[in-house]
């Protein structure tokens, strides 16, 4: 075993995420499955919303000219030759001074431009007695009023939601061109890792890094391709490294400089090994690299270790991959600090923290293996490499685990 040489700067690994990780090309996908994901390309209106004149009101379609100075004391009558419901509109020709009862959503008839609410309007023996006045296209919803044909309605990039789907599709488009998700293979190494529900050893442990890092995979837009427990065999993690199919890769676990950490050497021999051991606490064994198109990310076995270098990293990669913003996905908001935050120049520190009456509390500023502290902690705090860490009183950005 051999410590580590010398660790990179965080600034210069997440320059190589950057660097490397580009949206992927567009797919398509049904309009009723769109709901999450970031369209690839500016959506343009293929038609006017209204396509027509239509109805605000429930009423009587008239000109609305025609009902000036109507009033209480004043009522205007006018017969009503039809009605207009939606999809079924008035088809015949009308003579001036004429009105058609009309519902909501239905189509203005021709050589109107106005709309009498019911209430405003007594309907007796195929008359009505109008006693307030309307402006021409008043209570009427015209045409491309809500969309105009050719208008940009939505922007590439966009991470769709589901009133965005509804909006396509009341222009008519059953599909829409969204970026492909990442496909993210999952490995897990070390044989005395094994699955929850499964009877272990007593010297075994069970695999909670795949519960969290799928959680955190979907978080992102990432879709897992693949999931396996390896053991520590060379040629079989090799093998899992280098089969096609993935987007990314993120192998749990062997990554540091012992002797049963392959994953560095079969990166570093099967493709590239780009960036190994960061100056960060935890996480400072992450590496990562690629295998032809693939992005690898070697994370820490101890879970807080793969959580935290999973946030810096690859899931940076991920949602840039998918076409989504590259900054933390996490709610932030300021806090005080009220028990002093110790951090070392030189490195980045990762802190939980919980968030008390009296201010922000550190919750653990070591144990990368006490994965219960992110269960207890409201959310994290980052220091900056070039600092000592906060003392009472100091204002710090807060990332909340949502």
């Amino acid at each position: 075993m051999h410590g580590f040489a010398q660790r990179r700067e965080v600034g210069e690994a997440l320059a190589w995420v950057d660097a490397q990780a580009q949206a992927l090309p567009a797919e398509p996908v049904a309009v009723d499955d769109s709901a999450d994901r970031v369209l690839a390309a500016d959506l343009l209106a293929p038609i006017a919303v209204p396509a027509f004149q239509r109805s605000a009101m429930d009423g009587f379609a008239l000109r609305g000219a025609d009902t000036s100075g109507a009033g209480e004391y004043n009522p205007l009558e006018f017969p009503v030759l039809g009605q207009a419901m939606p999809g079924r509109p008035f088809a015949g020709e009308l003579p001036a001074g004429a009105a058609v009862r009309i519902m909501t959503g239905a189509p203005l008839p021709e050589g109107l431009d106005a709309v009498i609410p019911a209430e405003y309007a007594t309907e007796q023996q195929g008359r009505i007695a109008v006693t307030r006045p309307v402006t021409p296209w008043q209570h009427v919803g015209r045409v491309g009023e809500d969309i105009q044909a050719g208008a940009r309605v939505l922007a590439v990039g966009r991470r769709l939601r589901p009133q965005d789907g509804g909006l396509a599709a009341s222009l008519g488009l059953a599909r829409l061109d969204v970026v492909r998700r990442p496909r993210v293979r999952l490995l897990v190494t070390g044989n005395e890792v094994v699955a929850p529900g499964t009877p272990k050893g007593p010297w075994d442990i069970y695999d909670a890094n795949s519960v969290t890092l799928r959680g955190l995979v979907r978080r992102d837009g990432g879709e897992i391709e693949s999931h396996q427990r390896l053991g520590d065999d060379p040629a079989v993690i090799a093998a899992a490294l280098s089969a096609p199919g993935a987007d990314v890769v993120l192998v749990s676990g062997g990554s540091s400089v012992g002797s049963e950490d392959h994953a560095p050497q079969l990166l570093a021999r099967l493709g590239e090994l780009a960036i190994h051991g960061i100056a960060m606490r935890p996480s400072s064994p992450a590496g990562m690299g690629r295998i032809g198109d693939t992005l690898v990310f070697l994370l820490p076995g101890n879970p807080v270790s793969c959580l935290c270098a999973y946030d810096f990293f690859a899931g940076r990669a991920i949602r840039r991959l998918g076409g989504r913003p590259a900054d933390w996905p996490h709610r932030r908001l300021s806090a005080t600090v009220a028990r002093k935050i110790v951090s070392a120049v030189g490195r980045v520190d990762y802190v939980r923290v919980r968030l008390a009456d009296d201010g922000l509390e550190p919750l653990a500023l070591s144990g990368a293996s006490v994965l219960s502290s992110t269960t207890r902690a409201d959310g994290f705090v980052i220091v900056p490499a070039e600092s000592e860490g906060y003392g009472p009183g100091s204002s710090v950005t807060v990332y909340l685990y949502d």
